[in-house]
């Protein structure tokens, strides 16, 4: 099928509503448009009409020169200069490739900007990542009205999808290496600036990617997660644990805290949904963290098709160890300066809360990378229908992977004049990719033993 003829589809079922069991596994002949015309991923391989986004030629295949597993990504287009600056001056003009978050933004903070840049398009994967995906996208198929998703493995499910939660789907299970340790901080600045830092220690174990895993050897554990509070002195010690289920609908994920307190293990409350993040003021939700996480039974979800905007892209300038927090974390909003910006094709989804079931977002717009599934921007609105909250995901590659991925991700707060920055680790150790884990290590055993340390 020709492109003229997918996007046609596209449209037609997302007008229409179609649910996700409606579709099945696309044909041989689609599938071979990822070594044609799409990228591996299903991204439009070609450049756009002006040239303005580039053709895909498989993103960073190896990192600049002198780098080494352990340092901050250094910027491999250090030379770049800021094409355009978008502010209040001139947001008309660029407003066709703007989201409606970003353009009042704009119109609610003077010292507010984008900072435009050279388009590159840096995505990239491994190669066994790339042919399980081809794999799964003849067999890839929605499970039990959309949440769940079954014949599929390793690789992006639904790479040219026909609806929302095909997409959203891709986010969830998209490639972000295998496991990985970090050390992040988050702060919530007032209005005034002041702000207390927050900092996690992260370990992730993404079982669905792992080489020689199985549909049945998942077992529906999707990935594994721990976070332990480091600082500040009132909250460190707290330690909690995830596992995270493929379809939460069917089961929710399975999580546990070790109270420093108490010394003792219990079971989570519903770490799900619209219940607060850790530590976060209130700033986010719990299915907010990685930009969207968790189950997808309370929307109804549409896929508007697709759109060229300004999205954070290639945010080295952001993620450098020659930054402090301090400098980045400014009142109303992060600093502007940092901050870099391409145009790229995402994939606009549209999700509204069902009728009889709560959540504190009735709507929410998600912009989706075309090249890695990364959620680039969230607008967020209330239940008067209000814009609310806006969020951003700065990625990088991560070269050692290699792998598209938030350096920081940004909450920012419309109405209260306020915003949330999860993932600041400019003084912090780099992410670290080779940690060797196993679900053992994920379990309340495991937990109360690191609790005791």
């Amino acid at each position: 099928m020709k492109r003229k003829g997918i996007v046609a589809l596209t449209f037609a079922l997302a007008l229409h509503g179609v649910p996700g069991d409606a579709r099945g596994e696309i044909s041989p002949e689609q599938a071979a448009r990822l070594d044609a015309d799409l990228t591996p991923f299903g991204g439009e391989r070609a450049a756009n009409a002006d040239g303005t986004i580039p053709a895909w030629e498989g993103g960073i295949k190896t990192p600049p020169a002198g780098y080494q597993a352990g340092m901050h990504h250094p910027d491999p287009f250090p030379d770049d200069p800021v094409l355009f600056t978008i502010d209040q001056s001139n947001m008309e003009q660029h407003k066709a490739k703007l989201t409606p978050g970003q353009q009042a933004m704009i119109l609610a903070y003077e010292n507010f900007y984008l900072n435009v840049y050279r388009t590159r398009r840096s995505a990239s994967a491994p190669q066994r990542i790339y042919d399980a995906t081809r794999k799964a996208a003849t067999t890839a198929k929605l499970t039990d009205e959309g949440n769940g998703v079954a014949d599929a493995i390793i690789g992006i499910p639904f790479p040219i999808p026909s609806n929302g939660l095909e997409a959203i789907w891709n986010h969830l299970l998209r490639f972000r290496g295998v496991t990985a340790a970090r050390w992040i901080g988050q702060a919530a600045p007032t209005r005034g600036g002041n702000y207390t830092l927050v900092r996690f220690a992260d370990e992730f174990d993404l079982r669905y990617v792992h080489e020689d895993m199985t549909q049945a050897k998942l077992d529906n554990i999707l990935l594994l997660f721990k976070q332990k509070v480091v600082a500040p002195a009132r909250l460190a010690g707290s330690i909690f644990v995830v596992q995270e289920t493929m379809n939460q609908v069917k089961e929710t994920r399975r999580g546990w805290i070790y109270n420093r307190g108490q010394r003792r293990v219990r079971r989570a409350p519903n770490v799900a949904y619209d219940n607060p993040g850790t530590a976060s003021d209130g700033m986010r939700t719990n299915d907010q963290f990685d930009m969207f996480n968790g189950a997808v039974d309370r929307y109804d979800w549409k896929l508007l098709g697709k759109r060229e905007i300004y999205v954070p892209y290639n945010a080295y300038k952001l993620h450098s160890d020659k930054l402090e927090y301090k400098e980045i974390l400014t009142p109303l909003h992060i600093n502007s300066k940092f901050p870099r910006y391409e145009l790229h094709r995402v994939w606009v989804v549209d999700a509204t809360l069902k009728k009889g079931v709560r959540h504190i977002y009735k709507r929410r717009t998600f912009y989706i990378d075309e090249d890695s599934w990364q959620i680039l921007i969230v607008d967020i609105y209330d239940n008067r229908d209000q814009l609310w909250r806006v969020a951003e995901g700065h990625v990088i590659n991560y070269y050692d992977v290699p792998t598209i991925w938030t350096t920081l991700e940004v909450t920012t707060d419309l109405q209260a004049g306020r915003y949330l920055a999860l993932g600041l680790d400019n003084e912090s150790k780099m992410y670290d990719f080779s940690i060797k884990r196993s679900l053992e290590d994920f379990t309340p055993a495991a937990l109360r033993r690191d609790g005791r340390r």
